[in-house]
This record gives C-alpha cells, sequence and structure tokens, in this order.
C-alpha cells in the first residue's frame, strides 16, 4: 500500500473509533451536556487531529501535514460563524437542551454527505480545468471583504431560510411538543416535529458555509486526502464545540473579522499562485495569527454603544 492508502485507511478506522467512543462513552440520549463534558469532548477531537497530524508528518511528509492543520483550522475557524447560526436556529424553535445533542449529531451527518459530495466534485472539476481555482479566489475575496464590511445588526433570521419556507409549505409539519420525536403519526399521516425541521436547517445551513470554506481549503491544498480528512475532523468537532460556544456568543465580537481576513488572504493567493507560490507554512500562520488575534481582542475590547456586561 501507498503511504496516502494507509493514509486514509488509518484515517477511517480512527473516525469510526472516535465515533463509538464519542457517542457511547460521551453521549447518552436525553440527557443535557454539560460545559466540563463539552470542554472534554472538544480537547478528544482537538487531540484527535493533532495525533492525526502527527501521523501525517511521519507518513505523508511535513508539506501534507502542514497542509492538513492549516486546512483543519481553516475549516474550524468557519465552524464557529456556522455555531453562532446553529444557536440562533435551536432559540427560534424552542428546542429543549436534552434534544441538543441528537438532533446536532444527524444534523451534522446530513452535512458530512453533502461535504463529501462537493470536495469530490470539486476534486474532478479542478483536476479538469485548473482555471477554476481563480473563481474561487475571486469567489473567497469578494466573501472576505462583504464579511469584513458586515453589519453585526443584520442577524440571521430562521423564517427566512429557503429550508423553513419549503418544508412547512410542501411538507406535513405540526408545531406540537415532539418529545424527543422526529415524526409524529396523526389519522393515520405522519408529520414532521419541529425537530425534523432543525435537523434540515442545520445541514442546509452548513452546506451554505462549506460555499465558502471548501474553496478556501482548496486554496491551501489540492491533495484530496487533505482536503476531505480536514473538513471531517473539522466538522465532526462541531457538536461539542457548540455546547462549549453557546454561552460565549457575544465574546467573540470581532471574531468575524478576523476570519474574513484569512478569506482575503487566501483569496489572493490563489489569485497571485500563477505568478508567485506561497508556502504552505505562510499560510498556517497567517490563518494563527489572524484567529487568535482577533479572539484575544474581541475578550479586551467591547463593540462601541455596548455597556459593560450588556449582551447583545
Amino acid at each position: 500500500m501507498t503511504p496516502i492508502q494507509w493514509t486514509y485507511l488509518i484515517f477511517g478506522i480512527v473516525i469510526v473509533l472516535a465515533l463509538i467512543f464519542d457517542l457511547g462513552l460521551f453521549s447518552k440520549k436525553g440527557q443535557k451536556t454539560s460545559l466540563k463534558t463539552a470542554f472534554w469532548q472538544s480537547i478528544f477531537w482537538i487531540g484527535l487531529s493533532v495525533l492525526f497530524f502527527g501521523f501525517m508528518w511521519f507518513e505523508d511528509g511535513a508539506n501534507t501535514a502542514v497542509s492538513f492543520m492549516s486546512a483543519y483550522l481553516m475549516e474550524k475557524s468557519l465552524s464557529m460563524d456556522n455555531i453562532f447560526v446553529f444557536i440562533l436556529i435551536f432559540s427560534f424553535f424552542k428546542v429543549k437542551e436534552e434534544n441538543y445533542s441528537r438532533v446536532l449529531l444527524i444534523g451534522i451527518l446530513m452535512a458530512l454527505i453533502f461535504r463529501a459530495i462537493f470536495i469530490s466534485v470539486g476534486v474532478v472539476l479542478i483536476n479538469k480545468f485548473h482555471w477554476i481555482l481563480y473563481i474561487f479566489g475571486l469567489f473567497l475575496l469578494y466573501t472576505g471583504i462583504k464579511m469584513f464590511k458586515a453589519n453585526p445588526e443584520d442577524e440571521f433570521k430562521p423564517e427566512e431560510n429557503m429550508a423553513y419556507r419549503f418544508m412547512y409549505r410542501y411538507m406535513r409539519v405540526t408545531t406540537e411538543e415532539p418529545k424527543g420525536r422526529f415524526t409524529i403519526r396523526r389519522n393515520n399521516k405522519v408529520y414532521l416535529t419541529t425537530l425534523s425541521v432543525v435537523v434540515v436547517m442545520l445541514a442546509v445551513t452548513d452546506i451554505i458555509f462549506a460555499l465558502d470554506s471548501i474553496p478556501a481549503v482548496f486554496a491551501i491544498s489540492q491533495q484530496p486526502v487533505v482536503i476531505y480528512t480536514s473538513n471531517i475532523f473539522a466538522v465532526l468537532g462541531l457538536r461539542s464545540l457548540f455546547f462549549l460556544l453557546r454561552g460565549a456568543v457575544d465574546k467573540f465580537d470581532y471574531l468575524p473579522q478576523g476570519i474574513a481576513i484569512v478569506l482575503i488572504f487566501i483569496g489572493l493567493k490563489m489569485l497571485a499562485d500563477y505568478f508567485i507560490h506561497i508556502p504552505v507554512y505562510v499560510s498556517l500562520i497567517v490563518i494563527v495569527l489572524c484567529l487568535g488575534g482577533s479572539i484575544l481582542y474581541s475578550l479586551y475590547h467591547q463593540k462601541k454603544g455596548l455597556p459593560e456586561g450588556e449582551v447583545k
């Protein structure tokens, strides 16, 4: 077997065992996830990613390993914006806390399937039409500038989401208390509960975010092994990150600007690739500095007009 084949094999084994461990030992049906549990779950997934980074360094070389870590951090940072939207969706539908874990798990697994499809299509297209990378670069540049200038008052409105409107218009949806169920049978008819609506909205939201994150990963590396593994590790850690961050959503006011700068840098990197090759470790340094800097700046500075201790 080649080093890449060994990497895929070990990755598959690690993910299956990790999911069994995570779901079997960390998660129990109908149980609330405490901050302490969320912390250890996050440490578990991040630690696993770091160990896999070390394995890739040994098996596939330093360049592939650094590309993986850069892509993983890129995906992880964009996931934080994703989580803030998830929190709004749960709040809008008044989902009970004991149902959070299962709903998140199903929504994230659905998102993984769609991401795998997007990545596969992207790999095929780039192999045939390399110039698509420049379109990705322009798109990331536009997205980064738009995110940097975005008005923080323009909040995500779940009721305007296309998945929400489609399901309530064309499917049988009931607002009856779901009691942990995804479907309810009434008069020999099956109705979807609000939990089913939330699952679909989580998956659709992640797909929308993937339109930014996947091109950004392609800018870091076009190696399928890097793209697949970094995405899967980042997305599987979303559930624990959600529980860890849900009480701190208002503490990262400037994180979107940090992410925006990273997207602008990655977009410019893609567009300039024909003239100058920027080493992957430079991308890693920029990602770490921008994200770390924006988080630290958020913790020590409040947005103007927000009194001390006031929640947005």
